[in-house]
């Protein structure tokens, strides 16, 4: 009996977090109605803080960074909502979390690309593997991008969004006229300026496609050097990495004071309706992320007669573990675990997974597009089919090489941004709901590396598990 008491006294103690988080969300929720339902202005502030309240308990007991991270947004939009003069002053804090982000992005995609291309000592003996790998991430990520793209040109979740003041300024060039659309470049000329012409000027201007296709030519030159004598710069190229990891994670504890800034500008400066769009953004982005199970990960393991129920159990855990954490690389070793359990072969599994935290982004994929085209519709920028298909190259080659990183997506969609002529204002509301979408991408990325796994190891014959 004292056995069965003590069970359910932890069962007790872990089931009350969640019970006062789902309370606290309701009294939120119901404080945010009754405002809009103008129900009384008390009650519903009162509501509102109560909900807070709650949340800061559990929140700051938990001390977990996504927990933090909600409780910053859902403060902003109180922030906004009760001081809308004083939130709308707030962007400044957003301002500094984006230029911290864009310090990180050549060094990091550098080291990244160059890494995983020639980084593993196996590359030559598993050659054939590597460029299956690589072609299967460049079909999924693409049709990613393809459908996210779609599911936004039908949602229109960004149409009818009136950006800020500050977001006007920044189509005004230094003279004080305003800047028109801008002008369209031959292919020709677009060609020419993916290479560059001076890598540190392509750094120190932020050129992230060049930078990109300086780090592929650099690794594949690296890769055909004898392994005595690329180790050296390898090893050199390895601890940039990290290091860049390292400095990105101590960035991201910024994130949830960002996000509420966010939040706060978002709701002080357009007012409280401007979440209905965003909220449609994110409701548009997890239709999308199913309509990719459909489309891409079903007919991939029908295809490769690998069992749909058997690979859902398998990655139910590292699924659910990155959607919890927001992080891929938290999901790395039970993923491979699951995976070699699953029939794929270890060196399969310890060869492509990793592959893919440099070159597979399948949930991101989808939001970068959906994110971009949200920008440019919420600034009002119309883009043609053929500046929709140069966003989609763009992003395709952006995207590649940061994989593992904790918001690659905002990573590289902030990169995007000054090439795709979107303006920083727009791209920084999304950041309000970014946390909200940030789970089910990182959820379907670590998805995407073991479906590659499977996939790659019944391509190659090598499969030792069954088919249903």
């Amino acid at each position: 009996m004292s056995t069965n008491q003590a069970g359910n006294r932890v069962q007790s103690g872990k089931a009350t977090p969640h019970l006062v988080l789902a309370a606290s969300l309701l009294l939120f929720a119901a404080g945010l109605a009754a405002g809009a339902m103008h129900a009384g202005p008390g009650i519903a502030i009162s509501l509102r803080w109560v909900g807070l309240a709650l949340f800061a308990i559990v929140a700051f007991r938990r001390r977990s960074l996504l927990l933090w991270t909600f409780y910053a947004i859902l403060a902003g939009a109180e922030l906004g909502v009760d001081a809308p003069h004083f939130a709308a002053q707030t962007h400044f804090i957003g301002d500094v979390f984006l230029r911290l982000i864009r310090m990180i992005v050549a060094p990091l995609i550098f080291g990244s690309i160059v890494t995983g291309i020639a980084g593993h000592g196996e590359l030559r003996g598993v050659g054939r593997v590597a460029v299956k790998s690589i072609v299967f991430f460049e079909i999924v990520t693409t049709l990613g991008l393809i459908i996210g793209l779609t599911a936004m040109n039908i949602s229109q979740a960004g149409a009818g969004i009136t950006l800020p003041v500050i977001a006007a300024q920044e189509r005004v060039s230094a003279t004080g006229q305003p800047l028109g659309p801008p002008h369209p470049e031959s292919w020709q000329q677009l060609v020419v300026n993916i290479f560059p012409e001076n890598i540190a000027q392509a750094v120190a201007q932020n050129q992230i496609l060049q930078v990109a296709v300086f780090a592929l030519l650099f690794g594949i030159a690296l890769a055909m050097m004898t392994e005595q004598k690329r180790a050296p710069l390898v090893s050199v190229l390895h601890s940039l990495t990290e290091v860049m990891f390292k400095l990105t994670r101590i960035i991201m504890y910024m994130a949830p004071l960002a996000a509420g800034a966010a939040m706060a500008f978002t709701v002080g400066s357009m007012g409280l309706s401007t979440l209905l769009p965003l909220f449609k953004l994110v409701i548009t982005y997890y239709f999308a992320l199913v309509a990719f199970a459909l489309l891409a990960v079903v007919p991939s393991l029908v295809w490769a007669r690998v069992s749909l129920r058997g690979f859902a159990q398998a990655i139910a855990e590292p699924a659910a573990l990155g959607f919890a954490t927001t992080s891929s690389e938290a999901a790395l070793p039970l993923a491979m675990e699951r995976m070699e359990e699953f029939g794929v072969p270890r060196w399969i599994v310890s060869f492509v997974i990793p592959l893919g935290y440099s070159f597979n982004m399948t949930g991101g994929s989808v939001y970068l597009s959906m994110a971009a085209l949200f920008a440019a519709q919420a600034a009002g920028i119309h883009l043609s089919v053929g500046a929709q298909v140069l966003m989609i190259a763009t992003l395709m080659l952006t995207s590649k090489g940061v994989a593992g990183v904790p918001r690659a997506s905002l990573v590289v969609l902030m990169a995007s941004a000054a090439a795709l002529h979107l303006p920083a204002a727009a791209v920084l509301i999304i950041l309000g709901v970014d946390t909200l979408m940030d789970m089910g991408r990182t959820a379907m990325n670590v998805i995407g590396n073991c479906l590659a796994a499977a996939v790659v190891a019944r391509w190659e014959g090598q499969w030792t598990g069954n088919s249903r």
